[in-house]
């Protein structure tokens, strides 16, 4: 595991479920926490949280759809710290589940401007000061909706779950981590679902109204695995809990 006292992480999104608990576990590892909230005072709100438990703990305010949010950003991390070692790119929008016949571009892209231009916009600025890192990470949060191998499988539950702007969101995002890994190997860049697509299993959050029958805690088992990669790590991966699933 990477040395505690020289580890920082960015999360965006982190304000409440799978990121909130990512960074609430992470602190209790000693990491500096850089809290990317959308929502200044629920940022906040979540950054004093983790304090009071003894995480040390900065607020950034995040919006991954602005770029002049994400530069903003930037400058603010620049102040505590001259490199990342870890970004989380948590951040996501599960849109309105339109069925695919009803689907409008503009649908798409509301969820694509969080979940697919969103860490591109954010890895992108912060690419100089993962540079800077000796063992750089990113993680992408996927889903196993994004997965073709998942969603071929009719005995899957999102198979049969007919929308069109979530999951192309995320395949798309899956295509960018490894098109990222082949190009930066010097950063390792890997994907995770926060769910066991075995066990047909995905984490309770606000996005599925708490109906998942994994607990936050065990839907960031795979944050934590691929945020803690020593030097050796892969890269172009995607895990689940359970370890690599079909892309």
């Amino acid at each position: 595991m990477t040395n505690k006292e020289q580890t920082s992480v960015l999360i965006t999104g982190g304000n409440k479920g799978l990121g909130f608990e990512a960074a609430r576990r992470l602190g209790e590892l000693g990491w500096t926490i850089f809290l990317g909230s959308r929502d200044e005072s629920r940022g906040q709100d979540a950054a004093d949280k983790l304090i009071a438990g003894g995480a040390k703990v900065v607020m950034v305010p995040l919006d991954v759809t602005s770029d002049e949010s994400v530069a903003a950003a930037v400058q603010l991390v620049r102040q505590h710290t001259d490199r990342l070692d870890v970004l989380i790119n948590n951040a996501g929008a599960p849109g309105n589940f339109v069925p695919p016949a009803d689907a409008t571009a503009d649908e798409l892209h509301s969820v694509y401007d969080t979940n697919v231009y969103g860490p591109v916009r954010v890895t992108q600025a912060f690419l100089p000061l993962l540079n800077a890192a000796d063992n750089p990470r990113v993680v992408m949060v996927s889903s196993g909706g994004g997965s073709f191998a998942v969603m071929a499988d009719p005995t899957q539950p999102v198979a049969s779950m007919h929308e069109l702007a979530y999951s192309s969101s995320k395949a798309a995002l899956n295509m960018i981590t490894v098109r990222y890994a082949q190009a930066l190997p010097h950063i390792k860049f890997n994907a995770v679902t926060p769910g066991e697509v075995a066990n047909r299993k995905f984490a309770a959050t606000d996005m599925n109204r708490h109906t998942g029958r994994l607990t936050v805690t065990e839907g960031t088992d795979p944050f934590l695995e691929l945020a803690t990669l020593d030097a050796d790590g892969p890269t172009g991966i995607f895990i689940d809990r359970l370890g690599p699933i079909g892309w």
